[in-house]
């Protein structure tokens, strides 16, 4: 049986990328380590007609992380933020979140947790201020006496203060979203789980999302985030894990898993083409030309080779404005993990 290999903070599956470690039949579950705000073990869900939506999902978010949950659109991270918030029932493997088993502690876990689960329930003949004072009457922890200014200041964060008057039902999509993550953030939490929270949002609109992501994180509150959109987890967070068709592929910190990727050798130069004769010829793969720009893998080349290179083209009189390895960003690394395409737009 497959067991999960570790380097560094890194954790992968034995067996290559997809590949899923379990427990042995009848292996009690591991215990959840004390600084993970969420951990499960073996998580799975198989919907009625057999289609599996999460496989054996092993996932470990380090308390005070800004934490990643990446894949494109279907590849489990919904399914996987519902079982995780007792919505849903596992078909088999455990998850605790804040310490407490799920979904048998339901009651006492989620008040301790904002979320914004695909999109939010908003009652649209009422204001949005309407809306939060209803959502805050539902929390059994909350003041009454303080639910004004609760009130307020969740939609001072979000910006929709000169919006608070008008019916939900008239406001657009971005603007739902942003109620939807003020009523979220109604009360101090430990953990904030965000669902896809910028989505219908402009890039303006992205950037201050982001932006109280940081801030409620600097509060100390630990962020879990899924998202499609590369550019989000690599401005915002600090450790991701890849989905990939209902497996997880890969999790680490950001940086550890961006560093995964080899950086692609860049040349500047005007003479594009000769120079990418030269770098073909020293075995440089997958070469791409743009204005005064080649670049390519070096695949099995090692770094040392660059000066080497550098005077193979020096001496094939090729006009050499720049040359160096521009680092490995998270899209590189997706697609080496996994082979597919990623939507980066954000």
């Amino acid at each position: 049986m497959a067991q999960a290999s570790v380097t560094g903070d890194v954790t992968e599956p034995a067996g290559g990328p997809g590949a899923v470690a379990r427990p042995a039949p009848g292996a009690a579950s591991p215990s959840p380590r004390t600084d993970d705000v969420i951990s499960t073990r073996g998580l799975t869900k198989r919907f009625r007609g057999g289609q599996l939506a999460v496989d054996g999902l092993d996932l470990s978010v380090p308390r005070g992380s800004v934490f990643g949950f990446l894949g494109p659109n279907g590849s489990g991270k919904t399914t996987t933020i519902r079982m995780l918030m007792g919505l849903i029932a596992p078909t088999s493997g455990v998850s605790t979140v804040l310490g407490e088993p799920m979904p048998q502690s339901v009651s006492s876990v989620l008040p301790r947790v904002g979320a914004l689960i695909e999109g939010p329930a908003l009652y649209g003949f009422l204001s949005g201020r309407d809306n939060l004072a209803r959502f805050d009457a539902a929390d059994p922890t909350a003041d009454p006496r303080t639910r004004q200014r609760r009130v307020a200041e969740a939609l001072d964060r979000v910006g929709l203060t000169a919006a608070a008057g008008k019916k939900a039902r008239a406001y657009s999509l971005g603007m739902k979203q942003r109620l939807g993550l003020a009523s979220a953030l109604l009360q101090p939490r430990e953990l904030l789980v965000l669902d896809e929270p910028t989505n219908g949002l402009d890039p303006q609109g992205m950037r201050e999302i982001r932006a109280l992501v940081r801030e409620v994180a600097a509060e100390g509150t630990t962020v879990f985030l899924s998202s499609h959109l590369l550019d989000e987890i690599e401005q915002v967070c600090t450790h991701a894990a890849v989905m990939s068709r209902g497996r997880l592929v890969v999790q680490g910190t950001v940086t550890e898993l961006a560093a995964r990727a080899r950086g692609r050798l860049v040349v500047r130069t005007p003479d594009t083409h000769r120079a990418g004769e030269v770098l073909l010829a020293h075995k440089v793969t997958e070469i791409r030309i743009t204005e005064n720009r080649v670049d390519g893998e070096l695949g099995a080349l090692a770094e040392d080779a660059l000066p080497g290179l550098c005077a193979a083209l020096v001496a094939a009189e090729i006009r050499v404005h720049g040359f160096g390895v521009e680092r490995g960003t998270l899209e590189d690394a997706f697609v080496a993990l996994t082979g597919e395409g990623f939507d980066v737009a954000g």
